[in-house]
């Protein structure tokens, strides 16, 4: 696993375009401080702007959550832009329901689909989102002499029939809590009284592995949802097959010459963290 690690490490240099000459004195050394592992950083901190272990909790606690519908919010996969930085244009969001149609009514149960930390905004899916999903199998056709015929065609009742919200900061997301989040988006959304599908779902994972999640540490044993809640959706995959015949896959979190973190799963499971410092 060194070999193949070591290797990996080096093609990921190569990707990036780092010269070898930068790395100075750390030429000996593989690893050095961590970057994208999600440590507080004192530089987000200072700077206030949206840390690395900020941006996993938020993505943890708040994605999947469940709320209740403050406003109607409207269809279509555009969706309704709120600006963080200006009152809440209640006539707008009124105007875009009108014309896309009603996704959901004031007083419906929602849920948070998905979530996305982009520069500057966060976009979030209520009930599936408002955009269709391109599904490639059902433009595929085989054609048999003169005549074609789809591969396959499979009905998605609900989907695109739900809503995106587009929270615009104007600026470099800030530092903030999934509380945080959860108060910015109370004009819209109340999570006030919901079920945590996060609190239900971390209740049922074995102690040993709710304190590493806990402490954003990733521990042999975990599955992969709990690697994502502990360490948030790693930059780059290696799939290899080991000394043992078996299939793996390697998470590898952080870029050299930061602290860089090998997560090995087999069978959907983790069966080795290495760990590669300065």
């Amino acid at each position: 696993m060194c070999a193949r690690q070591a290797l990996v490490l080096v093609a990921a240099l190569a990707f990036s375009g780092i010269l070898f000459s930068h790395l100075g004195s750390h030429a000996g050394v593989l690893l050095a401080a961590p970057q994208n592992l999600p440590e507080p950083s004192s530089g987000s901190r200072s700077s206030g702007t949206l840390g690395e272990r900020s941006k996993i909790e938020i993505i943890r606690d708040v994605s999947g959550e469940f709320a209740k519908a403050v406003l109607a919010l409207p269809r279509g996969g555009d969706g309704f832009v709120y600006r963080l930085d200006k009152p809440l244009d209640t006539a707008r969001l009124h105007e875009i329901v009108r014309t896309h149609g009603v996704a959901v009514s004031p007083g419906d149960r929602v849920q948070i689909t998905k979530l996305d930390l982009e520069s500057k905004r966060i976009v979030l899916e209520i009930n599936g989102g408002g955009k269709k999903k391109f599904h490639l199998r059902e433009h595929l056709q085989i054609g048999v002499g003169n005549t074609a015929a789809p591969v396959g065609s499979v009905a998605h009742p609900g989907e695109g029939l739900g809503s995106t919200l587009v929270l615009d900061y104007g600026k470099p997301l800030p530092e903030m809590t999934p509380e945080d989040l959860k108060n910015q988006l109370s004009p819209l959304l109340d999570f006030g009284g919901q079920a945590s599908a996060t609190v239900a779902w971390i209740d049922t994972v074995p102690p040993e592995f709710k304190k590493a999640i806990q402490e954003h540490e990733a521990a042999v044993g975990m599955d992969e949802d709990m690697v994502i809640a502990a360490l948030g959706r790693p930059e780059r995959k290696v799939r290899e097959r080991d000394t043992e015949g078996r299939d793996t896959e390697d998470w590898i979190y952080g870029d050299p010459p930061a602290k860089t973190v090998f997560v090995t799963f087999a069978a959907g499971k983790v069966i080795q963290v290495k760990d590669f410092n300065d």
